[in-house]
């Protein structure tokens, strides 16, 4: 399939992180927090994720999505992903870019393992070992031709065909990046930066420019290891949000909730 070259822009502008996965030894109460703390809904439940041994849920936020997955077969993947993590957690990253088929020719060429491709007129993706991402299971996708990868509200196969009929309410703007715990957060990030023809961001070296956002890379402690730990939020009132958890009982710090095992770090637009 012919997929579309995005002109002028520079390679780290041509990626953009669309959807968020995290495991949960059970999705409803996850599911159900962040219907209470964030008034989000349900857009889609992919009956093609069985595949995996899982069951999910995606719900928009903004023109992004949070997906959980729940591992229903003991083999899965994500069950042992579970226990190393010691319980719910940030699980993958879903990259949307132009041309997913390009990445997925180069990483290979470059020796990074892939764990499993579709090729569809509608949707190409890629799945990345975690072990070649520094242990964060890792997805560069296009949607159709891949034309629309950088329209907020463009569509998105994972999240079901008519997921705007599912959006966030209006104070929700969207997701701005996520927060990897690594060994050596500036070597991490240069090699992310490699494998996503990125760059590491001026006076910040363990981070990486996205065109939504950044990526950034933080020392492994505990028990969690190296992983995804933390998403970055864009919203209009993160006191409003704060207040919604702290009324469920939800933990949270001075403008995050952690919800899913994941630390959600607000942050005013």
């Amino acid at each position: 399939m012919q997929q579309f070259q995005a002109p002028g822009l520079r390679l780290f502008e041509m990626i953009r992180l669309r959807q968020v996965a995290l495991v949960a030894r059970d999705l409803d109460p996850v599911v159900a927090d962040l219907a209470a703390v964030f008034g989000l809904k349900v857009a889609y439940r992919d009956p093609a994720v069985a595949t995996y041994g899982l069951v999910n849920a995606v719900l928009p936020f903004g023109g992004e999505f949070i997906e959980i997955v729940q591992p229903v077969t003991p083999d899965a993947s994500a069950a042992r992903y579970l226990e190393r993590r010691g319980g719910d957690a940030g699980y993958m990253l879903i990259f949307q870019v132009p041309d997913a088929l390009r990445h997925r020719v180069r990483l290979e060429e470059q020796g990074i393992r892939t764990i499993a491709k579709l090729d569809r007129p509608d949707y190409t993706f890629t799945h990345f070992h975690p072990a070649d991402f520094n242990g964060v299971l890792t997805s560069i996708d296009t949607q159709d031709d891949g034309r629309s990868w950088r329209d907020r509200l463009g569509p998105w196969t994972p999240a079901g065909p008519d997921w705007q009929a599912s959006m966030a309410e209006p104070g929700i703007a969207g997701i701005m990046g996520a927060r990897i715990q690594a060994d050596d957060p500036a070597a991490v990030a240069q090699r992310w930066a490699g494998l996503l023809e990125s760059e590491t961001i001026p006076g910040h070296p363990a981070a990486i420019r996205l065109d939504n956002g950044t990526i950034e890379f933080t020392e492994a402690s505990g028990r969690a290891g190296t992983g995804f730990t933390a998403l970055d939020l864009a919203v209009v009132d993160p006191d409003l949000y704060v207040g919604r958890a702290e009324s469920f009982g939800i933990e949270t710090a001075e403008c995050a909730v952690t919800i899913g095992g994941v630390a959600m770090r607000l942050h005013h637009v």
